[in-house]
């Protein structure tokens, strides 16, 4: 069974099962006739499948007649904030971000540098079926190098309005940073040492291969926590391959929380201006309860940046992101971005004027749970709309597989946009309680599954 993945981001799948020459040719194409005309920017992750791929790509896109400016090894918010910068037609991020290193996928930008939406990703698909001819050998695209792509990203972090580079400095702050030796290792450590920072790099090779599972949860960043401890960081800083995500490690060597990430960023700059705030279903209420302290409203859309993006545009936030640790923040751009989270980290612990394990203290306590269900030759599908009925009488939302809201917990019950999974998220005040209810819904799942 093939691995592709088609969703409303590109496709993913395991480079040789699935993601292979004749499908990246397939999609690119489809993605060119979408695009028309003009110049596409590309950019791709450290892993070691990724020239191949963009040597494919490339290839195809100036058959297409289209212009490539190709911005090398960068974080995928790179790519989005360059194709803004360029007034580029769009953008192709190659990277499976979280995906093991067998992986690889194409993650498709539009004019504005942003994710398509669903509506632009369905047109998209429509031009996979149609015979497409490629230009005349007089008639291809040109393609050209720029090499001040990340550094143009790290001088417009540097310079965000609530940012102040001195005052971080002042405090010399100690910093450990795992970039799983994915495209974080050729901007994450700079980055931190212009603001000051003594840095102490683990995993930083500029290899592209993951020297364990690349996603930064906390079952595998065991070495990484017991490092930032022991060196008596003031803080540990964790990047996916392409560093959109943003996970951070308290002075203890303990989890500060994914879902705390979006939560104290959210809380600083409410703190500095109010506004609407959009986060996914799958996010904590931590975001609502920080927000009420500040008289400001809270949205929720289903998961995905895409998706978090198009709901931002909507109520016209001024921040949002997501509780995987993705921080949007449009001041800069309207994409996920750990290069923005982290600066944003340095300045509220600088004004905060207490160690990473007192702000997490500060912040509304929750507990989340989460665990994936192998689907097999199940129709998830199916079965969320038995779950559906089930519960119709309570407080539910559909728009992304099935939220369901009671007084002192809430469970959501998702299919995976990459995996052939359903994920099952539960957050109580508890960890008991959220434990409790995770496994509810797996054992009900495993039943309708048979």
């Amino acid at each position: 069974m093939s691995t592709l993945m088609v969703s409303v981001s590109g496709i993913r799948g395991i480079v040789g099962d699935g993601l292979d020459p004749e499908t990246i040719i397939k999609y690119t194409n489809a993605y060119a006739d979408f695009i028309g005309e003009g110049t596409i920017v590309i950019g791709r992750d450290a892993r070691i499948t990724g020239k191949m791929v963009n040597d494919l790509v490339t290839g195809t896109l100036l058959a297409k007649g289209l212009d490539v400016v190709n911005i090398g090894i960068c974080p995928t918010p790179t790519v989005q904030l360059t194709v803004r910068n360029l007034n580029a037609t769009g953008g192709i991020a190659i990277s499976a971000s979280h995906n093991p290193n067998e992986w690889n996928a194409l993650k498709l930008l539009n004019s504005t540098g942003q994710f398509m939406t669903p509506e632009e990703n369905q047109v998209m698909l429509k031009y996979l079926d149609n015979h497409s001819a490629y230009k005349k050998w007089n008639e291809i695209g040109k393609a050209t190098e720029n090499a001040d792509a990340v550094a143009s990203h790290v001088n417009a972090v540097l310079n965000l309005k609530y940012v102040d580079v001195e005052k971080i400095r002042s405090r010399k702050f100690k910093v450990l940073v795992d970039c799983v030796n994915g495209a974080g290792a050729y901007v994450i450590p700079d980055l931190l040492r212009q603001f000051g920072c003594e840095v102490i790099e683990l995993n930083c090779e500029k290899t592209g291969i993951f020297p364990r599972l690349p996603e930064p949860i906390p079952e595998n960043l065991t070495e990484t926590m017991n490092a930032v401890k022991n060196s008596h960081a003031d803080l540990g800083v964790v990047v996916d391959p392409d560093v959109d995500r943003l996970v951070l490690i308290t002075n203890e060597g303990d989890p500060f929380g994914e879902e705390n990430t979006i939560t104290h960023v959210v809380k600083f700059i409410l703190s500095k201006e109010k506004g609407n705030v959009v986060v996914n279903l799958s996010t904590t209420r931590a975001v609502e309860d920080v927000a009420k302290e500040f008289g400001c409203n809270v949205y929720r859309s289903p998961v995905g940046e895409a998706n978090v993006v198009k709901k931002m545009k909507e109520v016209d936030a001024i921040i949002g992101g997501e509780g995987s640790g993705g921080v949007i923040y449009p001041e800069l751009h309207y994409g996920r971005d750990a290069l923005v989270g982290i600066a944003l980290t340095l300045q509220h612990l600088t004004e905060f004027n207490e160690t990473m394990s007192e702000l997490k203290k500060s912040l509304p306590q929750y507990f989340i749970k989460k665990r994936k269900i192998e689907l097999k030759n199940t129709n998830p599908d199916e079965v969320l709309q038995q779950l559906i009925e089930k519960y119709k009488a309570e407080k539910i939302n559909t728009e992304d597989g099935l939220r369901i809201d009671f007084d002192d917990h809430w469970v959501h019950l998702r299919k995976s946009n990459t995996e052939p999974i359903i994920r099952i998220i539960a957050e109580a005040k508890t960890e008991t309680e959220a434990e409790k209810q995770v496994d509810k819904y797996y054992s009900e799942i495993e039943k309708l599954m048979g």
